[in-house]
């Protein structure tokens, strides 16, 4: 015989969801909860609706588009989008698109006063290579980049040393400037508040073989044999050099100053106390720690000299050196060769990318926390 299984009594206490019956709870009966409605299904919404809707503000968004969650994905983004792509569009629109457009004309045969031109491919360049007005003002150009960083740059670590930690030792004061810094501070950053033109026509006073005051200057403390008629002429790059190294720096002692000042006294009295010199916490210590600042330095100084066009075309007369910025200007207004000059153009924006990137390629090094 079959013995029958008994049916599962907890089962039936329990319910069965199965069988459509609620639930039991302490042996009574509790119904199911109420179903959730479900949210409308509503059909997509075109792309091209949906990126309009993405730069529109929140509260000028349809609400169809709102429902979409591709747009409720993107949503998160919008303030990221509207922060960085109306100034990507601004640097497009008036700095990336200017270069193509000169890029475009260098290859062409452009007058500069007409509408009218004719591609000719890289012909301007290949004239370039064969000019040599062109390469005596890329060599000026090259000399004024070697040689104003390394002398302005070197003057202003100087003199930033000594205002801020090459003094005597004071009583209240273990590491400090030497005496009157505050003075020297404002007396070197003087030269900046004076535009270019004005330094120009100030030194080219100055070195006028008629009235100016260096060729006096010379003979009265006995270095007569060193006096000359053609200063702006024959050394022309030479006193764009100097004239360059004296506007700048001040501004750099300025930015120097701000960058020792971080530094923790206690570095320096650390460093005195082992005995170290002036010249040893200068190399150690402070050259280390203002790398940084020195680099940012080096390639804003750089670029100033490559852009020696005010301080020479006022200061250098009409038969003296060109740089680059100047043989592009007179190749462009005064010869009428638009197209040949914004070669010149695009060889000047190389050489200053190449150094800037070449600067911030060989100065980096581990940053230093302190």
């Amino acid at each position: 015989m079959h013995s029958e299984v008994p049916p599962d009594s907890s089962r039936e206490a329990a319910g069965d969801p199965a069988d459509g019956r609620p639930a039991a709870r302490g042996g009574v009966a509790v119904a199911p909860p109420p179903e959730r409605p479900r949210p409308e299904v509503r059909p997509g919404v075109p792309t091209r609706r949906l990126v309009l809707a993405f730069f529109l503000p929140p509260s000028l968004t349809p609400e169809a588009v709102k429902y979409d969650r591709r747009y409720r994905a993107l949503d998160k983004y919008r303030f990221v989008a509207w922060f960085t792509l109306l100034p990507l569009a601004f640097y497009l629109l008036l700095v990336a698109w200017p270069f193509v457009q000169a890029f475009y004309y260098s290859m062409t045969d452009w007058s500069g006063y007409g509408t009218e031109f004719t591609f000719i491919g890289f012909d301007n360049y290949v004239r370039l290579w064969s000019d040599s007005q062109f390469w005596d003002a890329t060599r000026n150009s090259l000399v004024l980049l070697v040689f104003a960083p390394v002398i302005t740059l070197a003057l202003g670590l100087f003199f930033a040393y000594m205002l801020n930690a090459g003094g005597r030792h004071r009583r209240n004061e273990t590491v400090s400037g030497v005496f009157g810094s505050k003075f020297y501070k404002i007396v070197y950053f003087f030269p900046q508040v004076l535009s270019v033109a004005i330094i120009a026509v100030i030194w080219a006073r100055a070195f006028s073989p008629r009235s100016g005051v260096v060729n006096p200057l010379l003979e009265n403390v006995g270095l007569g044999a060193l006096t000359q008629n053609d200063w702006l002429g024959k050394y022309g790059l030479w006193v764009t050099l100097l004239v360059l190294c004296w506007s700048f720096v001040g501004f750099y002692v300025v930015l120097f100053s701000a960058s020792m000042g971080s530094i923790p006294k206690e570095i320096y009295e650390a460093s005195l106390l082992d005995g170290a010199n002036r010249s040893t916490t200068f190399f150690r210590i402070t050259f280390p720690l203002t790398w940084d600042a020195i680099r940012t330095g080096w390639i804003y100084m750089g670029i100033q000299a490559l852009d020696a066009f005010a301080i020479v075309s006022i200061m250098i007369p009409r038969q003296g050196i060109d740089v680059l910025p100047t043989f592009l200007y007179l190749k462009a207004f005064r010869d009428g060769q638009a197209a040949y000059a914004t070669a010149v153009g695009v060889v000047l924006f190389l050489i200053t990318l190449t150094f800037a990137l070449l600067m911030m390629r060989v100065g980096r090094r581990d940053r230093i926390e302190f």
